[in-house]
């Protein structure tokens, strides 16, 4: 069930349905919706944060990531910025 909320969320926000910005709904509000447990959306949400998908605003909730791609590390942009000069 994870698998096909995330799948779900994943083609929405690709097809520019859900934009850049666009605050989804709560865990326990689209737990309620699709009538599935809390932890089935949560999970579904982290792996969407973990492919840089979507972001967390703290207690304002979980929003579309702009461009749909994580953001590069401290470590990675020393890195580049090292390589460059």
């Amino acid at each position: 069930m994870t698998r096909q909320i995330r799948e779900q969320l994943n083609a929405l926000i690709d097809a520019g349905t859900l934009a850049a910005g666009t605050l989804l709904p709560s865990e326990r509000e689209l737990a309620n919706t699709l009538d599935v447990a809390r932890n089935v959306v949560r999970g579904a949400y982290e792996q969407l944060m973990d492919a840089g998908k979507i972001r967390s605003e703290g207690r304002k909730g979980r929003s579309v990531r702009s461009g749909g791609t994580k953001k590069k590390s401290a470590k990675t942009t020393k890195t580049t910025k090292a390589r460059k000069k």
